[in-house]
Parts: C-alpha cells; sequence; structure tokens
C-alpha cells in the first residue's frame, strides 16, 4: 500500500505522540527536524482524520504542557506500529 506523504506525515506523529514522554512542539520539532508551524498544522490535522489529542496543561504558561493521544479514532494503533518502518521511509527516515 502506497501511503501519502501528507497522510504519512499524521500517522507519524501521532505515533510520536503516543511514545514519547511527553511530547511537546520542541520535543517534536527535535524528533522530526520539521518546523514548528508543520508540527502545528499536522497537530491541528489529527482530529480531521478522527485522531484525538489533548493538551495536558503542566506549568505557569498556558503553552506550558504536553499532547497525549486520547484516541485512535477509526486506526488501529498495532496496525500503524507495525507499519512504523514503511511510514517512516515515506517522509525519508530511515
Amino acid at each position: 500500500m502506497e501511503l501519502s506523504p501528507v497522510f504519512a506525515r499524521r500517522l507519524y506523529l501521532a505515533l510520536l505522540v503516543e511514545n514519547l514522554d511527553r511530547p511537546n512542539v520542541p520535543k517534536l520539532i527535535e524528533k522530526t527536524g520539521w518546523p514548528r508551524r508543520t508540527i502545528q498544522d499536522v497537530l491541528k490535522a489529527l482530529p480531521g482524520i478522527g485522531i484525538e489529542l489533548m493538551f495536558v496543561q503542566d506549568g505557569r504558561r498556558h503553552n506550558d504542557g504536553y499532547y497525549q493521544l486520547s484516541d485512535w479514532g477509526p486506526f488501529d494503533s498495532q496496525w500503524v506500529l507495525e507499519r512504523k518502518g514503511e511510514i517512516a521511509s515515506t517522509l525519508g527516515f530511515h
């Protein structure tokens, strides 16, 4: 199955949110090498494909905290995890 880069980017970021410890935008930038705006746009797009995220406030400022994946929606998380290599390859990660 051929994944579009846009779809692969969304699944990859969802996997990172689920598997990183306290994933926030700076940590996601570090892991992916993507610009801040790309990370923010992909995070905003996830609910559009049924993946639900929540932001856990953890600090005094409004943007202190991290993301938490609360529901994979129509996706089987095991299916996505089994294809992590294919998803990463589509995005140029090795």
